[in-house]
């Protein structure tokens, strides 16, 4: 392999698994010394790596690592509700028995990965998600979702789980496959708009836990975002509840 493919491959994987962290520092020289290498495929590597959108860089600061604000995240996720329940609407009429019986092998094996290996359960929720779109037949949809699903921070919130918020998510999947497997479309797209907006008001939740102040015994004073992500003004309005 050669060293820039490497460095990209070490660096990309460090962000999205949470090594380097939001807002971490990525100087050229302490990663060249770090890996190993001399600092041209670093910068190349770095390159590549702020055109898929995980980094920044500006003139006489450097690179670091992506940080996304509570309003782009609110964003990010109120348009992937929109689209992915369009997409799953789209689905439910159209899928085959054999496209609903890989998504219930993937909620088997996130299920049985899902207290060891949050790595293989962030793969294979993009492969869970990829498979819903695809089954849509819409030429449009996944192009326009590519942009919005974020790999590091589906993986940051998977590691905000605690494991009755991994439970619960686990159970978002069977239901998406039951109405997938119904042809109910209006049960489809709604079970989808309330998997990815459940999602998002978690994370939101968990970082501004992390701002506040914490009471005498240590938990943090208030444990609601001030606005959270609302099925109303993020969804398409459709009833969060099976049948047509």
């Amino acid at each position: 392999m050669a060293a820039v493919d490497l460095v990209y491959e070490t660096l990309r994987e460090q962000i999205i698994s949470g090594v380097l962290p939001p807002g971490a520092k990525l100087g050229e020289e302490e990663l060249a010394a770090s890996l190993g290498v001399s600092r041209t495929p670093v910068r190349e590597a770095l390159r590549r790596i702020a055109s898929e959108g995980l980094i920044e860089t500006a003139p006489n600061r450097g690179s670091w690592v992506r940080t996304w604000s509570d309003d782009e995240l609110r964003s990010l996720f109120s348009a992937r509700a929109l689209l992915e329940g369009y997409a799953a609407r789209l689905a439910a009429p159209r899928i085959t028995k054999d496209e609903v019986r890989h998504l219930s092998a993937l909620c088997d094996a996130m299920e049985a990965a899902q207290h060891r290996d949050l790595a293989s359960v962030t793969a294979l929720n993009d492969e869970f998600h990829t498979a819903i779109r695809e089954a849509s037949g819409d030429p449009v949809v996944p192009g326009l979702l590519a942009g919005l699903i974020q790999v590091p921070v589906v993986a940051r919130t998977f590691r905000s789980y605690n494991p009755e918020r991994m439970a619960h998510t686990m159970t978002q999947h069977r239901e998406l496959v039951a109405a997938l497997a119904s042809g109910s479309t209006a049960w489809a797209e709604a079970a989808m708009s309330t998997h990815v907006l459940s999602a998002g008001n978690w994370l939101l939740n968990r970082y501004a836990e992390s701002r506040l102040p914490a009471d005498a015994t240590g938990a943090p004073s208030r444990s609601a975002v001030e606005s959270p992500i609302s099925p109303t003004t993020a969804s398409n309005g459709v009833e969060q509840s099976p049948g047509e």
